[in-house]
């Protein structure tokens, strides 16, 4: 009987291994979930990479950087307008969650010879990791998002580097781009146009040799894109600028369209821009910003029905600040509001959700770099003064545009300048170098109206326009950089702690690599 019933035991068991290593065999296949695909193509990473970096680039403009840059100020909750910043989390985590999308864009399609995608992924790339080198300096570049790779506390590269890899990363992708045929599919930025990718490339990469021309100089690379139009295309015209274009239906409004009105009202028109804008006669104020309420005027008003106040008050003094010294007429009544082409829906009748686009970069602003590059030397090619003039219609045109796509004809009659715009002493080209140099950076300045936070990283290369910090500011001068975010002064400590000691102190007060004084 016992011998029995080993026999069966080592039945049993044979066949209990043999199960085993059946099962063992063909886990993987057993496992896998046939309705969850474990590779995503590119043509699906791709809106969600291109919106997330355009949401981001928006809501940095909208909560800081029209702020920091004296575009806006606020009349509640101020901490920001006084300069009172902590570690900030984002674009940090948000960017670099795109990127490893951006890398899997990369794999996918290079494994395949989809170049056209591989370069569009490249442009992305170099555009988000450049919106945050400046923000914040070093940053994980070369051992960034490579878990998969085994690294989890990547160091910490120096912004010369990462600059050095974003310029190289935009050659490429001009390369690249055009060199397989393969149409782009999920591309709600340019709607698979080869070409506007190409010419975003290197438009990105004047910017880039521009940021970092106080550090290395630019005339090589620079003249070597201007003067090859064919090989190195750039932007051209509006037609070309790198916007994304928002639509009807939820969740694809611009983000302010759906924000409540509070919050939407906490940002006014600074005493700041509107100086400039009034001075100069300039018809922008009227897209930018909207007649006070106690004006009367309704849509549109005269210069003198637009009121703005200073920047970096107290709380309690920016709530009731009356731009007439009365303390009777005082408060929010009597402040401008950011423009009704941005507005809320709950904020006004005349709120469109398509007019505003978010804005990576535009044709205005490669002429206003392509003005100072001719007037520095760094290129021989062209005319500065064209290029000047060229920005600023640009800037212009653009607005009118997108007011009427808003359905805001009764603005946009009325935007453009009229021909003395261009004569009076503060705008038209003349004078000495120097002059001219600061009339670039002006109208630069106001061109780069709610581009992400293109006008405070320009800002702090040039020191165009004078900005000072408001009198209840926590610091005495104007904020560089941002902080790092907590996360990673918890959890990537080391690679931190070499990051400072290589930059310098984690404040706000500390200037990255490029920003010479």
């Amino acid at each position: 009987m016992k011998a029995i019933y080993n026999k069966l035991m080592v039945g049993l068991s044979c066949c209990l291994l043999i199960g085993l290593i059946s099962c063992d065999k063909d886990f993987e296949e057993i496992n896998r979930n046939p309705n969850s695909p474990e590779m995503v193509s590119a043509s699906l990473l791709l809106p969600n990479i291109i919106r997330n970096a355009a949401n981001e680039t928006a809501g940095k403009a909208w909560g800081l950087g029209n702020v920091v840059m004296q575009y806006t100020a606020k009349i509640q909750f101020t901490s920001e307008d006084r300069y009172n910043w902590g570690p900030e989390g984002n674009p940090y985590s948000i960017y670099y969650n795109s990127l490893r999308d951006v890398n899997n864009v990369i794999e996918i399609s290079g494994e395949t010879g989809q170049n056209n995608y591989v370069g569009v992924a490249m442009v992305l790339k170099s555009l988000m990791y450049a919106f945050m080198t400046d923000a914040y300096g070093d940053l994980p570049y070369t051992e960034a998002v490579n878990a998969k790779g085994g690294i989890n506390y990547p160091k910490f590269d120096r912004q010369e580097v990462i600059y050095d890899g974003i310029i190289a990363d935009l050659e490429q992708a001009n390369e690249l781009l055009g060199s397989s045929t393969e149409s782009i599919e999920g591309d709600i930025l340019f709607q698979g146009d080869i070409m506007k990718w190409k010419k975003l490339a290197n438009s990105l990469r004047l910017r880039a040799l521009m940021r970092i021309s106080d550090r290395k100089d630019p005339s090589s690379a620079m003249l070597s894109i201007v003067s090859n139009p064919t090989q190195f295309p750039i932007f051209e015209s509006n037609d070309d600028n790198a916007a994304l274009q928002h639509l009807q239906d939820v969740p694809n409004q611009h983000d302010l369209f759906t924000t409540r009105s509070g919050s939407f009202d906490e940002y006014r028109l600074s005493t700041t821009i509107e100086t400039y804008l009034k001075d100069m006669n300039d018809n922008r104020l009227y897209a930018y910003f909207q007649p006070t309420n106690n004006s009367g005027a309704g849509l549109l008003g005269d210069h003198e029905d637009y009121a703005g106040v200073p920047n970096g008050l107290a709380d309690e003094n920016a709530v009731g600040y009356s731009p007439s010294g009365d303390p009777t007429k005082g408060g929010s009544n009597y402040i401008s509001r950011v423009g009704v082409f941005f507005s809320c829906l709950t904020c006004s009748d005349f709120a469109s959700p398509i007019g505003y686009q978010s804005i990576f970069m535009t044709y205005s602003e490669l002429q206003f770099i392509l003005a100072e590059a001719l007037e520095k030397e760094y290129i021989d090619m062209g005319d500065a003064a064209t290029y000047y003039d060229n920005g600023i219609k640009a800037s212009f045109d653009y607005y009118e545009s997108r007011l009427r796509v808003a359905n805001l004809g009764a603005i946009a009659d009325v935007l453009q300048p009229e021909e003395s715009y261009f004569s009076q002493n503060s705008v038209v080209y003349s004078g000495s170098k120097e002059e001219k140099l600061q009339k670039i950076g002006t109208q630069k300045w106001l061109s780069l109206f709610f581009t992400g936070l293109e006008g405070w990283f320009d800002w702090r290369r040039t020191g165009i326009p004078e900005i000072k910090p408001g009198p209840a500011a926590f610091i005495s001068t104007v904020p560089v950089r941002f902080m790092y975010p907590t996360g990673v002064q918890a959890l990537n400590r080391q690679n931190y702690q070499d990051a400072v000691a290589a930059q310098g102190e984690d404040r706000i007060t500390t200037r990255v690599w490029w920003d010479v004084e």
